[in-house]
């Protein structure tokens, strides 16, 4: 966070860019959270797509698959979960006589959206031998009506554990269903959904920042489109992102995934410049959902205890089933 006070800061700043917060505030405020996580026995778990200052103040950063890790072996009493709302409903599902909090109830996901509950059911019902793999970004209805759960982290050994005689549909992103299917070789039927941040990059954007570049390396988020991810030199999860820039012997590295990302690889690659990959159009590379959280929420939720992520006690049983196979799954 950039050093000014209300008197420097500018009266008006464009749609999406937020007004830096003085750091004698941000010091504060994570005080305030360490304070609150301490009198509440709480655990504070961040997805790599939050800002900066929250993924400071986190006990754990990380990709779905390691959130979702983290939230089933806590001991704590409060679980709060900065992240989007379908995280918080996996936190609740491991976690069922834990108290889980998010700083805002409607941090939602365009994936998540794209896929309601009643419509997979529709789709399932027109074939009985369906095997449903559903990514981690949907709701808990959707994960209630899968056969297992995976993360992008995951995605392609999920994938290959499924019986051989299974048909196999893939919901509710088209892009990793798609990329998956390449690096397995199993035919899938994929749900119409996306990340609707990471179909903004273009071929035409990545190969301008390349030959800007040409000695960084691109790497990639799964969710991105084939035209991008045919151009990337590594395909991968956010945690496979972190592993991938430590080996490198590349000094610049181009991401093309949501901007939070940035933040905790060069927190942990210091001596590396990472290169947002720029979009055709705007900046698009935040996803506004993710950005929803701020630290003034985090504290808030904490000292509130709400706004609290409630879930059907049926919905909880069958949706654990399929996160629990993943989760089996992912520890062979």
């Amino acid at each position: 966070m950039s050093d000014v006070t209300a008197a420097t800061a500018p009266a008006t700043l464009p749609p999406g860019v937020r007004t830096p917060r003085p750091r004698e505030l941000t010091d504060a405020l994570s005080r305030e959270i360490l304070d609150l996580k301490k009198k509440l026995n709480a655990v504070i778990l961040a997805h790599n797509y939050q800002t900066g200052d929250i993924q400071d103040v986190a006990d754990y950063v990380g990709d779905s698959l390691g959130l979702a890790q983290q939230a089933a072996k806590t001991p704590a009493d409060v679980i709060v979960f900065c992240g989007v709302h379908f995280m918080a409903e996996t936190a609740k599902i491991l976690n069922p006589g834990k108290i889980v909090i998010l700083p805002d109830k409607d941090a939602g996901c365009s994936l998540e959206e794209s896929c309601p509950g009643s419509k997979l059911k529709a789709l399932q019902d027109t074939n009985p031998n369906f095997y449903t793999v559903a990514y981690i970004n949907c709701s808990a209805e959707v994960k209630a009506l899968s056969d297992v759960i995976c993360t992008s982290g995951n995605a392609v050994k999920i994938v290959q554990s499924v019986p051989a005689d299974r048909d196999l549909l893939f919901v509710p992103d088209e892009n990793l269903g798609a990329w998956v299917t390449e690096q397995t070789g199993r035919p899938m039927t994929l749900w119409k959904g996306n990340c609707y941040v990471h179909v903004e990059w273009t071929h035409a954007s990545i190969l301008r920042i390349r030959q800007q570049y040409p000695g960084a390396p691109v790497v990639a988020h799964p969710e991105c489109t084939k035209a991008v991810r045919m151009l990337a030199d590594e395909v991968c999860s956010t945690e496979k992102m972190v592993a991938y820039c430590k080996s490198t012997a590349a000094k610049e590295i181009i991401i093309a995934t949501e901007a939070g990302m940035l933040h905790r690889l060069q927190k942990e690659c210091p001596n590396k410049i990472f290169i947002p990959a720029p979009t055709d159009s705007c900046r698009c590379n935040e996803c506004r959902f993710m950005k929803m959280n701020t630290l003034e929420k985090v504290r808030d939720c904490m000292a509130d205890l709400h706004p609290r992520l409630e879930l059907p006690p049926s919905i909880i049983e069958r949706a654990r089933r399929p996160i629990e196979r993943m989760l089996e799954v992912s520890a062979r």
